[in-house]
């Protein structure tokens, strides 16, 4: 996993090798800090020289001390740069992966998780870049920079030094494993929290209705204890951790001050290279000391990368070869098409074969659950076919780029999504490059554009998270001003009518006939009065087509479509 996350470090080379010659330099005015200290000292004490004479000496000393801290602050500077651009680097990488895998696969995913992956799983991201493996280079610079200056002068300390710095290293292995699993199970435990409050903020009106606040706040008990027992292990081991490192490097310093102490006593050492040596103690050890302080904070961000790796990981449909956008001058083919969805052991489409002709309006009827969403998921190549074939002409759809088709056709869902924008933006999602006034005449055409004109700011207008200041008639013909604005010559409709009163219902028809006109079209049906009007019906049950034909021969036929149409309640 830290290979994987170095790799993004390719594009920044000149950056890193920035960095890593400041951690030298600091290291360098750390050892020099050092010396002019103790040689100011010894000169003053031992010598007995005034300050005047030492006033060099003095001046060498602040100016490392400037270096070392201008050094830190330049480099951790890049080291914030270079972790915000991969961290941008990333995001965008699992936005455009999870645009390729599709709704297909966001549906299988807890919401809130995906949520809290996206947001603080990649910010987590920047303990690992900025912090734990900067450090890390810092914990093997600056100890072999403090013994590159020791050995020529006393190589006693410097074996000292050898002999107790793996010490830190090795203990902080031995903790890391349990910490490494303690620390993935707090990840997990807080993308359950989140996953669980996303959906409790969605369902708050369900809850209130229904009356079970209580039983709810049992729930959050439980989970919010659950995280909760993760994390305070996680902090105990982390704790743990930090008092072993210390005692190490604390029983470390002591050895070297004893041993020198004795030394000097005896006349075994110069006062100047002991106190130098004294000096750097400290600064031999405390980079393997903030190492340890920082592991941690690097399992988190390894724990968030795991999370998001396992999304790049997913192989989106594959495809081979381009085909000009969706034209209404070709048929779309349907041939022994099966699909399952994972986890379930019933097939959604077995053996699924039918043929929409050039400008054809067919209509998808059937019970639930009988297939007809998954009809639609193939033809927006959010899913591919397990076995069979779609062709569209004398294409196969698999060989088709899935941008270069979804851009020639549209859809329009029974619940569309409106996002907490403008009314102009909203539509324009429809062609992000158009004009306000394509937009406005898109509103015209969906018959909207009187009711946006009534609102305070007009196409400025904020709608709301999910639209909430309009009404659903209005948010359906929202939806077809941006099929307006495409202007795709293959339409999909989830039948927008199905769910409005009379009023909204014989607006949003309106504006979905002037849509449909001169298109091929495919429905998913509710509504017996369009039932009627289209060219074909598609008659589904248990992921097949039972019966196909006209609304007036099928009933005529008198078989499957027919008993569905007149059972009670089953078109409204």
């Amino acid at each position: 996993m830290q290979k994987r996350l170095i790799k993004y470090l390719a594009g920044y080379k000149i950056p890193v090798l920035a960095s890593f010659a400041l951690t030298l330099m600091v290291g360098a005015a750390t050892v020099w800090q050092a010396r002019f200290l103790s040689q100011a000292i010894a000169a003053v004490f031992i010598d007995q020289q005034s300050l005047a004479a030492v006033k060099n000496t003095v001046w060498l000393f602040f100016l490392t001390a400037l270096l070392r801290m201008g050094s830190q602050w330049a480099g951790q500077s890049i080291l914030y740069d270079i972790s915000a651009k991969v961290k941008q680097t990333i995001r965008q990488q699992v936005t455009t992966c999870l645009q390729k895998l599709g709704p297909s696969y966001a549906d299988q995913q807890q919401a809130g998780e995906l949520k809290n992956s996206l947001t603080a799983g990649i910010e987590r991201l920047d303990a690992f870049f900025s912090d734990y493996l900067p450090q890390l280079v810092t914990a093997v610079v600056i100890p072999v920079l403090v013994l590159i200056f020791i050995i020529p002068g006393d190589y006693l300390s410097a074996l000292v030094f050898l002999l107790t710095a793996p010490l830190i290293p090795f203990f902080m292995m031995l903790i890391g494993d349990v910490a490494r699993a303690r620390t993935q199970r707090q990840w997990r435990a807080l993308g359950r929290l989140n996953a669980f409050f996303s959906e409790l903020l969605q369902g708050m009106v369900t809850v209130k209705i229904l009356g079970c606040g209580e039983e709810l706040a049992k729930k959050i008990r439980q989970v919010t204890d659950e995280f909760r027992t993760t994390t305070m292990g996680t902090l105990r081991i982390a704790f743990l951790s930090a008092l072993v490192l210390e005692l190490l490097s604390t029983l470390s310093i002591a050895i070297i001050a004893v041993q020198i102490g004795l030394r000097l006593l005896y006349g075994k050492i110069a006062y100047e290279q002991a106190l130098f040596i004294l000096i750097l103690a400290p600064e031999f050890y405390q980079p393997l000391r903030r190492l340890g302080a920082q592991f941690h904070a690097g399992l988190e961000s390894l724990a968030a990368a795991r999370r998001l790796f396992a999304i790049l990981d997913e192989k989106p449909p594959a495809h081979h070869g381009r085909i000009r956008p969706a034209s209404s001058q070709e048929s779309i083919v349907f041939e022994e098409v099966y699909y399952t969805y994972p986890g379930r052991e019933a097939s959604a489409l077995q053996a699924l074969s039918f043929r929409i002709e050039p400008g054809q309006k067919t209509a998808l009827v059937g019970p639930s659950g009988a297939g007809k969403s998954t009809v639609i998921a193939l033809l927006l190549r959010f899913i591919d076919p397990q076995r069979g074939d779609i062709f569209i002409g004398s294409q196969r759809l698999s060989g088709i780029d899935p941008e270069l088709w979804r851009s020639g056709l549209t859809w329009a869902p029974q619940r569309p999504f409106l996002f907490q924008s403008t009314i102009a933006d909203n539509i324009r999602l429809g062609d992000p490059q158009a004009s306000l006034e394509r937009v406005i005449q898109a509103a015209k055409q969906a018959h909207l554009h009187e009711h946006i004109e009534k609102m305070p700011r007009g196409y400025d207008s904020l709608i709301g998270e999910r639209g909430v200041s309009l009404s659903g008639g209005q948010a359906q013909r929202l939806a077809l001003a941006r099929a307006f604005l495409k202007k795709a010559s293959f339409i999909i409709l989830d039948e927008p009518t199905s769910a409005l009163d009379q009023e909204s219902e014989t607006a949003v028809a309106r504006a979905s006939a002037e849509l449909i006109e001169g298109k091929t079209v495919l429905t998913i049906a509710h509504r017996l009065h369009t039932i009627e009007q289209y060219d074909q019906i598609l008659f589904m049950e248990q992921g097949s087509i039972s019966e196909c034909g006209t609304h007036q021969a099928l009933l005529r036929k008198q078989g499957r479509y027919a008993q569905y149409i007149h059972s009670a309640g089953a078109v409204v």
